[in-house]
């Protein structure tokens, strides 16, 4: 059975790509928005005014700015940005009923803790049953009810299979794993590495010097998934190579064209100017980056993307490092 009524929390691009999604699949749908003109433009006009100005909304997708609202729903996608996950989840906590679950569906690793997303969960809410939503997939593209498969990683084969039923269209298709590691190993890492595309893009570096690095950036993601306990097989699926793809493949991605303008000379701070999205890429590489020493995984490629973003080297030295690295196999 279904869950009959779904509670997302963060009206962001992607949270009301989701929030369409649901209403799609015959939920009712609660969106918690923080923006008082994103709710009134919702419930009013059917319309996300701010992040999705150009897709109508569904007629069962509601809008409001208390969190508290979501008290009576079935299911819970929480859909903030990875930094913010903490909080949303901390803020939630006094409306979660007993037995209700909640689906992480942001990708990123928290910078200061380098916790992965279900590792921030089981310290918010312990014992909570929780499950990650994961791949390849553009949120107005979503929004626009194009065909998007999508990874929804489970620990518990019952609550995924229920947590699919409720969201599976015509065109969305959850496949479900078991590895939630992996799947938000995938996410995080991604993000990074399509800052590097982008940059690649940029400069004008060629398709050779795209497929290289989006071939050498996915032995990384499997190398860093690994050390971190996840199953190498989850990074060849959709939450790995599949979201790969697509955010390297694209400046539709918000993190490839961040990485468009840092490659056409830009600052970061230039490249960050007037978007109202957030990249999570951009938080995300430090931690990444610090968390790879802790396990000891070399990560070359986010490394270089890291240490760009901290100003710590130039675009065009970190290229020549990268490309003047001691020769080795492939495998």
């Amino acid at each position: 059975m279904p869950f009959l009524s779904v509670g997302v929390i963060g009206a962001g691009a992607w949270g009301t790509a989701l929030a369409q999604v649901a209403a799609r699949a015959g939920r009712e749908v609660l969106l918690q928005a923080r923006e008082p003109e994103v709710v009134e433009s919702i419930n009013r006009d059917h319309l996300n005014s701010l992040y999705l100005p150009d897709v109508p909304l569904e007629a069962a997708v509601k809008a409001t700015a208390d969190v508290a609202d979501l008290k009576d729903c079935d299911l819970i996608l929480a859909v903030p940005p990875a930094q913010h996950m903490r909080a949303t989840l901390t803020a939630f906590k006094p409306y979660l009923r007993e037995g209700v679950p909640v689906v992480l569906c942001a990708k990123g690793i928290e910078r200061g803790t380098d916790d992965l997303m279900n590792e921030v969960m089981a310290e918010i809410l312990p014992g909570v049953p929780s499950a990650v939503l994961s791949g390849p997939s553009f949120a107005a593209e979503v929004a626009r009810n194009l065909p998007t498969a999508v990874t929804l990683a489970c620990h518990e084969p019952d609550l995924g299979a229920r947590i699919s039923t409720t969201l599976a269209t015509a065109t969305f298709r959850p496949y479900l794993i078991d590895d939630m590691t992996g799947a938000e190993a995938g996410g995080a890492l991604k993000n990074v590495l399509a800052i590097a595309c982008g940059i690649s893009e940029g400069k004008g570096l060629g398709r050779s010097a795209h497929a290289a690095l989006i071939t050498r950036g996915f032995a990384e993601m499997v190398r860093f998934a690994e050390a971190l306990g996840a199953k190498s097989e989850t990074l060849s699926g959709l939450c790995g190579l599949g979201d790969l793809v697509l955010t390297c493949s694209s400046p539709q991605s918000r993190n490839m064209s961040v990485g468009l303008a840092l490659g056409r000379g830009l600052t970061l701070a230039q490249a960050l100017e007037g978007k109202i999205s957030v990249a999570e890429g951009v938080e995300s590489a430090p931690a990444v980056r610090h968390l790879g020493e802790r396990l000891g995984v070399d990560l070359p490629i986010c490394n270089a993307v890291a240490a760009i973003l901290a100003g710590e080297v130039s675009v065009d030295k970190a290229i020549g490092e990268l490309m003047t690295r001691p020769l080795k196999t492939e495998r």
